[in-house]
């Protein structure tokens, strides 16, 4: 993916910018410099763009546990931050911007900070390339000083609190704010996947959903056909009898939606309602749940493939087995087994043994 050409910018050094790239600060401040200048900002405090920086990764860092790298400067100030402000994980973006801005936490204060020893000027490195010799003090003087003159055409003017957005950029910003965003997102996820070679969906994890998909279809379409054939279904943690009609039950994923990041119909079982409040996005035990799971899609499968076997949801688990004749329990538990081991090593926790 390449950016918006101008025949009038350096558009060459703004993609440079990214290369090499060892770490995702880069990404996420030229993410939160962009939404600045499209908020009609040119003069933009630094603890502004920090706490969008944290913000835009606090979804993917908290709720999708994306591994950022273990000497990530983002990923560990985002999980600092959590504990500092004991915020919730759902909180939204624009409160949280507020309360990091005006936060008088000092620990809070000292982690939003530490990103201004490297970051605002680094990031203008392909405008400034380092001179032979030239210590990393002088390098940051020289980039601050040439900077804020607009020297060879920079994207910035770097000063102790804030910057300033060279005017000749703000309306190839605005009038391409999308693209560049998109620009970053791509090249974030590209990074990110080489760090979570085994995480599923990647670029979908980068921003909070508005709203995720509701799981009637499935309910109505496929698992009302199981409630219909067998009466009742018993809800594989907490033994609870579910029934269709009196609905105290919530059809729900058994590797958490946060990681899989998918509604396949292989992933989905109706448990308790009340339990499944207090699940969440754990995992559950391997050795304690598995049988019990396998067991009720087995059910489930037969059923549907009896009353409906044309039905899209038969499909679904082709991902799984090679064809639709046969639920082995070795395959279909070699396909569980990982992704909850992965989610494990991702940072999901396992529900309580109980």
């Amino acid at each position: 993916m390449n950016l918006p050409f101008s025949d009038t910018l350096s558009i060459n050094k703004l993609a440079s910018s990214f290369a090499n790239t060892s770490a995702t600060y880069k990404f996420y401040w030229l993410i939160s410099i962009i939404e600045l200048v499209e908020n009609g900002q040119s003069a933009i405090d630094k603890i502004a763009i920090f706490s969008r920086m944290i913000s835009n990764s606090w979804y993917t860092v908290n709720y999708f546990h994306v591994s950022f790298g273990k000497q990530d400067l983002i990923q560990n100030a985002v999980e600092s931050i959590l504990k500092y402000e004991n915020l919730s994980i759902d909180i939204k973006k624009e409160k949280l911007i507020t309360i990091l801005e005006n936060s008088n936490k000092i620990d809070t204060q000292k982690t939003l900070k530490h990103f201004n020893l490297n970051v605002p000027h680094w990031f203008l490195s392909p405008w400034f390339p380092k001179l032979k010799d030239e210590n990393n003090y002088n390098y940051k003087k020289r980039i601050y000083n040439s900077s804020q003159n607009f020297e060879n055409g920079c994207f910035y003017g770097l000063y102790d609190e804030h910057v300033i957005i060279n005017p000749i950029w703000i309306n190839y910003i605005k009038t391409n704010a999308k693209i560049l965003k998109d620009f970053c997102f791509w090249n974030l996820a590209l990074f990110l996947q080489t760090r979570n070679p085994n995480v599923p969906d990647i670029p979908n994890k980068l921003i909070k959903p508005v709203i995720r998909n509701g799981l009637t279809k499935q309910t109505n379409q496929y698992w009302k056909l199981v409630f219909k054939e067998l009466g009742s279904i018993q809800c594989i943690f907490t033994e609870t009898k579910l029934y269709f009609d009196e609905k105290n039950y919530a059809l729900d994923h058994f590797v958490p939606h946060a990681f899989v990041s998918h509604d396949l119909i292989w992933n989905l079982l109706p448990i308790e309602k009340k339990f499944n409040a207090s699940k969440s996005d754990k995992l559950p035990l391997f050795d304690k749940y598995f049988d019990k799971f396998y067991d009720l899609q087995k059910v489930a499968f037969e059923i549907n493939k009896h009353h409906n076997s044309k039905s899209r949801y038969m499909d679904e688990y082709l991902s799984i087995f090679p064809n639709i004749d046969s639920f082995e329990k070795e395959k279909f538990s070699n396909t569980i087994q990982p992704l909850i081991t992965i989610a494990s090593n991702n940072g999901f926790l396992f529900m309580k043994n109980e």
